[in-house]
């Protein structure tokens, strides 16, 4: 097939929702298929609407050659009134990782963002969704069919650990948390501050991703650090190149992201490949991995003292940090790799193609 992919900026992004469509292009062409990028820029939301009174596009697009178009759920504001008039004759398909409106702040804020994603999610042909929850938020919006669930996978470091290697790595103080993921509100970061300030034994933590995304938020980070007098715990690394950040995971005891929203969360399943439990909050997709108290943490959102509750006994009760470090090892080694993800998604793609209509595109014809 001859695959188009609508995204913003570059796939180097090391966000969740870039790691899965950097994995899905790289499966992609490793199987034979073409894959053609449009990259868009990043304006911000409301210069991104004048995106679709452009014509470069949908020129670009038409001229293309393609078998399918897939676009990534992100790039909504300068697609929704451009698919109206981009008279393809190819179907084109939506990557959802998760929707904005979902996210909190300001009802009436959100009430804007879900007018604008239900008419872009009434303007493709189908859908790829990361988990059950998304799938389940654009229910809400429209009708969810076709489309299917083709869960993240969490081997793109190419390794992980042993249960002797988890077990040794338990016996050593002190209790070594990492945080993955760019430095933004939504993460939570200063929730686990706090919680973490309040527990009465050693730890260590590191928080590992780009924090010049939002950098009022990370001058505000820095800054409670400061104040909870928590600076010689914790350490910003910004981001890391895949082998260090590997090396970084290897290390650590706990995988901390009580994010207020996650589709899924790719950050604790690639902690999981390290026997990492995750701590995780009851928001958005991430119980579909976490099973609370087994492999992880599950706590509200913005609750810091829940955290506490949570994660001291782990600094003291290390044979329970095994124990739960091997059923996150466990877990990890249950779901699928990316290779198997791509298939999930290539097969339900050839459906839609025109050289294939007429299969059946109900989305659970292609759940394992």
């Amino acid at each position: 097939m001859r695959i188009g992919l609508v995204v913003y900026g570059d796939l180097d992004t090391r966000s969740g929702g870039y790691v899965y469509d950097s994995e899905l292009v790289d499966h992609l062409r490793q199987t034979g298929d073409e894959v053609e990028l449009f990259s868009l820029p990043e304006v911000g939301y409301g210069r991104s609407l004048a995106h679709n009174a452009g014509r470069s596009l949908r020129r670009r697009l038409r001229a293309a050659d393609l078998d399918v178009l897939l676009q990534d759920e992100l790039c909504h504001p300068s697609l929704v009134w451009t698919n109206r008039r981009l008279n393809l004759d190819v179907p084109v398909v939506a990557l959802v990782h998760h929707l904005r409106s979902v996210e909190r702040r300001r009802a009436w804020q959100n009430d804007f963002y879900r007018g604008l994603e239900q008419q872009y999610l009434r303007s493709v042909d189908g859908y790829v969704f990361n988990s059950e929850t998304t799938r389940e938020t654009v229910a809400a919006l429209t009708d969810p069919d076709p489309g299917v669930v083709a869960y993240p996978a969490g081997d793109r470091f190419g390794r992980t650990l042993t249960p002797d290697e988890i077990r040794d790595r338990a016996r050593e103080r002190p209790l070594r948390i990492v945080a993955l993921g760019n430095v933004t509100p939504r993460k939570g970061l200063h929730t686990l501050i706090e919680g973490l300030e309040r527990i009465r034994a050693d730890w260590q933590l590191s928080v590992v991703g780009d924090d010049e995304t939002n950098p009022a938020y990370t001058r505000f980070l820095r800054q409670r650090i400061e104040t909870l007098g928590v600076a010689g715990s914790v350490t910003l690394t910004g981001r890391l190149p895949d082998d260090e950040l590997a090396d970084v995971l290897a290390r650590s005891h706990l995988l901390a992201m009580p994010s207020t929203y996650e589709g899924f969360g790719i950050a604790y399943l690639e902690g999981m490949a390290f026997g990492l439990p995750a701590v995780a909050t009851t928001s958005g997709g991430a119980a579909e991995l976490v099973s609370d108290r087994v492999n992880g943490l599950l706590v509200d959102p913005d609750d810091a003292s829940a955290l506490t509750d949570a994660v001291a006994p782990l600094c003291r009760n290390r044979e329970r940090l095994v124990a739960m470090s091997l059923a996150a090892l466990e877990r990890y080694h249950a779901h699928p790799t990316w290779a198997e993800t791509t298939e999930v998604v290539r097969g339900f793609l050839r459906t839609l193609s025109p050289n294939d209509r007429g299969r059946s595109t109900d989305s659970r014809d292609f759940e394992g």
